[in-house]
């Protein structure tokens, strides 16, 4: 599809007489630009305003089209919040397990700081959107849903150490909720605070994770190879 482009108004022999009026006709859009676009602006809209104070009027003003292109692409403003919403949540589950790689339990721990923190860092609307209530159904859950998908890989990880160490690996699951969660709650806060610095952050997540409230470091500090 190839939505529809504004002209300058004049007739043939007009624009015969003047070559430069053809300069004011406007690029054509593709259907997946087009699509591309309303994405990016619906995904500034709802990180800014959320669901109920983004109007499907105001997304098609921002785009310089009329309402009917919205409804074409998406089917309305929740067609729209579904796609962008579901786009955020791989993004981030992408960068998380992309990130754990490592062998020691303790720098795994830093590795799924630094994901959340870089995710929020660099798609700072997509996570103000995902932390958000949503009105709208979504194939891939909700962000609670998306960080427990996180937490049972973090599962697996803590169940093979636990049972290394001689603990009860049935543990597995209430540590991993419990220091995925610390990290995303965390996350919520530092995305507004954003002081101390992310290294900073990671580095006392892990101080905390890692040697308990009555073993904390002073001054932690981190054992990977990421320092900021």
């Amino acid at each position: 599809m190839i939505d529809d482009v504004a002209t300058d108004g004049s007739t043939g022999s007009e624009k015969s007489r003047a070559p430069s009026a053809r300069r004011a006709r406007r690029v054509r859009m593709t259907g997946k630009e087009r699509r591309e676009q309303l994405l990016d602006i619906g995904r500034t809209l709802f990180a800014d305003k959320g669901f109920e104070g983004t109007s499907v009027e105001e997304i098609a003003a921002r785009a310089g089209v009329s309402k009917p292109v919205v409804y074409e692409h998406f089917g309305g403003k929740e067609g729209l919040y579904a796609v962008v919403v579901d786009r955020e949540m791989r993004q981030l589950l992408e960068m998380v397990n992309t990130a754990l790689t490592a062998g020691h339990p303790r720098e795994l721990l830093e590795q799924a700081a630094f994901a959340l923190l870089d995710y929020i860092e660099t798609y700072t609307d997509g996570f103000r959107i995902l932390v958000r209530d949503s009105p709208v159904a979504q194939s891939t859950g909700t962000f609670a849903s998306l960080i427990s998908d996180i937490a049972t890989q973090v599962e697996d990880i803590l169940g093979l150490e636990f049972k290394a160490r001689g603990f009860d690996p049935k543990l597995a699951p209430l540590y991993a909720q419990a220091l995925v969660g610390m990290v995303a709650l965390t996350g919520q806060w530092w995305v507004n605070a954003r002081k101390p610095k992310k290294a900073e952050v990671a580095a006392h997540l892990v101080n905390l994770a890692w040697h308990g409230l009555e073993n904390l470091e002073s001054k932690p500090r981190l054992i990977g190879h990421r320092k900021s």
